[in-house]
């Protein structure tokens, strides 16, 4: 019994590390998403905080002489 019960606990643990190496990698995959997710909508909106005074600026300046 004693050695049965010993190979179930091994192979628990085996199944268990193979289990936390999925898990860190799908950890890993979200993490990178977020990432890459924030870059992708926050980086342009802090440039259209530039671009859109300029823009304003320009537009307003070229209709001035009318």
């Amino acid at each position: 019994m004693d050695e049965e019960l010993r190979k179930k606990f091994e192979e628990q643990e085996r199944k268990m590390d193979a289990i936390f190496k999925s898990v860190e990698k799908t950890r890993r995959y979200f993490l990178w998403t977020l990432i890459i997710s924030v870059a992708a909508i926050v980086l342009p909106l802090i440039g259209l905080v530039f671009v859109i005074p300029q823009f304003i600026s320009l537009y307003s300046s070229m209709y001035k002489g009318f």
